[in-house]
């Protein structure tokens, strides 16, 4: 089990457990001993839900990257190649099979999809000749991963791109089939609100693929209220602010992949006395950054100017921690103090850590070319009218920005955006960032719009917005799903709701702390769990609509 995926209203562990469940099916029906192929794109995600030791237990003893040419000599009975339905992918797997030395012992082969069959490119292998060299071609649905208590995501990286410049709905099918795996495991959703093209798609998917599974009718108690539906292109503009949460600024400048972070390893070497710096390391810092750790769930979603601060009261704490050793005058006394080293060490290494990224980020933080970047930005979303000017070697890239909507030419229409920004209360000039009272304190004055529509579907719901909600892009809809007689929630007084939101075409951190803001509001009314198809920032978005300049 995974401490951290089970703290909130929603134990993510039962949809962890129920992919690892069909993981271990499926490697025991390839009987004998293993080896993965792995395309690398999936070793992040796939380390999630299953480490090297699960793997070890049913038999997989190498494990190799997919590359072209010929495979790494392995003395297995099968090779399983873990791949995305993709038609390049399939032309490495032929050239693998078929460099085969058809001398040594014959291995299986093996094909596992991930998340679904193609038959795209299950046409390649034929036409390549190796299709019936497999023995298991399957598909491995693993739609939504658990990153965290409440955080879900596909890590579908071209998701944006094709549903918004290539009309191309695979990844609404994805989300789709993602949310009725949901539903089987927590209960059929009741209420679904949606906004923006891609969400109605969504949704019509769901309810028909709702229709069609006339199986028994879902007899689990209802874990969500709501599902709320969010197009990305409804609100473009926040993934382009700085995130100036402290987990928002990590993923800002260094890009945190799979819940993992590369730092610079100069500011982790333990300083010794006297040797000037010399062999310092020369290897990127790796760190896992989830909930487990008691630190960084603390201080993630705080805006940066507010973490110095706990760092320092965690410091204090830790030192009279240790402190208390001198205190221990008996044997139960210091058989007590023993018992806690463990624990504290990691306190203190936690704290080392983080101190490190603090000092890291504010060096970027403190830049003029920071500064600078972040007044633009800010003059931008309170009103103030800026001008920017690009080069001819991004017109591609410009193109598919208007045509995903982050562009428009002027062309003398009326601006929406003061409408929007005032209606909204997008801006915020007085911020506290230290005790936040808004989710504004995410971009210190900025209120992700895409949050500001959830916060208030909550409370007092989308009617008091149909203006704005009428300037958006897309409809905006509502759902019911019939419960069957019994399944009908009583909600207990002061008993909060439990809301999906579910970010099509991506998310970024920031929007999630201010989420988990709303969650942890006294009067709040409604707890979230967000869902996404990719975890993203504005540099990782933009880089994915861009085109290679020739």
């Amino acid at each position: 089990m995974a401490a951290h995926l089970s703290y909130g209203r929603v134990n993510l562990n039962v949809l962890r457990e129920a992919v690892r469940r069909e993981l271990r099916e499926f490697l025991d029906k390839c009987a004998g001993s293993k080896a993965i192929v792995w395309d690398e794109y999936l070793t992040g995600p796939f380390g999630l839900i299953a480490q090297y030791s699960l793997l070890k237990e049913h038999e997989v003893e190498k494990m190799f990257t997919l590359k072209g040419s010929r495979l790494p000599a392995a003395d297995v009975k099968n090779i399983i190649f873990f791949v995305r339905p993709r038609l390049e992918l399939m032309d490495i797997i032929a050239e693998n099979v078929l460099s085969e030395d058809r001398r040594g012992p014959t291995r299986d082969f093996h094909i596992l999809f991930v998340p679904r069959r193609s038959l795209l490119c299950e046409q390649r292998l034929k036409d390549l000749g190796v299709l019936g060299s497999f023995i298991h071609r399957e598909e491995y649905s693993l739609d939504l991963i658990p990153f965290d208590g409440d955080l879900l995501s596909m890590e579908s990286e071209g998701a944006f791109k094709e549903c918004y410049l290539e009309s191309d709905q695979t990844s609404l099918y994805h989300a789709a089939k993602g949310l009725m795996t949901l539903q089987a495991l927590y209960g059929t959703i009741p209420q679904i609100f949606g906004k923006g093209e891609c969400a109605r798609q969504v949704a019509n998917m769901m309810i028909r693929m709702k229709r069609e599974f006339t199986g028994s009718q879902n007899s689990i108690f209802p874990v969500f209220d709501n599902l709320l539906l969010l197009d990305r292109n409804v609100d473009l503009l926040t993934p382009l602010a700085t995130q100036l949460t402290y987990e928002g600024l990590i993923d800002e400048i260094y890009g945190i992949q799979n819940s993992y972070v590369k730092l610079p390893p100069e500011k982790f070497a333990p300083k010794k006395q006297g040797d000037g710096g010399k062999d310092l390391p020369t290897e990127a810092k790796k760190l896992q950054l989830n909930s487990a750790e008691e630190l960084y769930a603390e201080i993630r979603d705080k805006n940066f100017n507010a973490v110095g601060s706990v760092l320092s009261k965690r410091a204090k704490v830790i030192s009279a921690a240790f402190e208390e050793r001198h205190n221990a005058k008996t044997v139960g006394e210091i058989k007590q103090f023993v018992s806690q080293l463990p624990h504290m060490q990691a306190a203190r290494g936690s704290l080392a850590n983080h101190t490190s990224i603090a000092e890291l980020i504010k060096d970027v933080t403190t830049s003029e070319d920071f500064f600078d970047k972040l007044t633009v930005e800010q003059e931008f979303m309170s009103g103030v009218d800026t001008d920017k000017t690009y080069g001819y070697e991004h017109i591609l890239t410009l193109y598919n920005l208007e045509k995903a909507g982050l562009l428009k030419p002027q062309t003398g229409g009326r601006n929406n955006y003061p409408t929007i920004r005032k209606t909204l209360r997008l801006w915020m000039d007085d911020v506290n960032e230290q005790n936040p009272t808004d989710i504004s304190y995410v971009y210190s004055g900025y209120a992700p719009l895409s949050v500001r529509l959830a916060q208030l579907l909550s409370r007092p719901g989308w009617r008091s917005i149909e203006e704005v909600l009428r300037i958006l892009p897309g409809p905006h809809f509502e759902e019911r799903q019939p419960l069957p007689t019994g399944l009908q929630k009583k909600r207990q007084p002061g008993e909060n709701r439990v809301t999906l939101i579910f970010f099509l075409g991506g998310v970024t951190f920031a929007e999630i702390a201010a989420l988990r803001f709303l969650s942890q509001l006294e009067d709040g009314g409604t707890e979230y769990v967000i869902a996404t198809t990719k975890l993203m920032n504005g540099s990782s978005w933009i880089e994915s609509l861009m085109e290679k300049p020739f």
